[in-house]
């Protein structure tokens, strides 16, 4: 590529940007969508901090299972089935979706289970287990408000 065509390509660039920067000033265009969710906010934060509290606790888990203690395998993969199906919830709770309440049901079963898990005596000692099986119950009783 030789000096003119290299000055001719950088000024073809300077004027498509500043077309394209005069078109939109010209052509204000404001986004004034519906914002987040308003009428699922309560199950998208406990699903969130359902997530949050699941991921510290299977990292928990599998420290002390990397450590040979194996009696936390099946809070492990309590907070691993938690994790991935509170995060689906929180999703379509966000997109308001028609089958939030399906999947709500769902994370029911889950959150209980995991909960139940995480009250175990040899499970529960562990700060980021109860912690977990706390937000399990908070997550249970917002999934309960939709399913009915």
């Amino acid at each position: 590529m030789n000096r003119r065509e290299l000055l001719l390509g950088a000024a073809a660039m300077a004027a498509a940007a500043t077309t394209g920067s005069a078109f939109a000033q010209a052509h204000e265009h404001k986004h004034e969508h519906g914002g987040p969710s308003k009428r699922n906010k309560g199950l998208i934060k406990s699903s969130e901090d359902c997530v949050a509290a699941g991921q510290v606790c299977l990292h928990h888990c599998l420290v002390l299972m990397g450590e040979g203690d194996k009696s936390l395998a099946a809070c492990a993969m309590g907070a691993s089935d938690l994790i991935t199906v509170c995060s689906t919830m929180q999703q379509l709770a966000a997109s308001e979706s028609p089958y939030t309440v399906e999947m709500a049901k769902l994370a029911m079963k889950v959150c209980e289970d995991c909960e139940k898990e995480c009250k175990k005596p040899e499970v529960a000692k562990h700060e980021e287990c109860k912690a977990c099986g706390e937000a399990c119950a908070a997550c249970y009783k917002e999934c309960k408000k939709i399913v009915g």
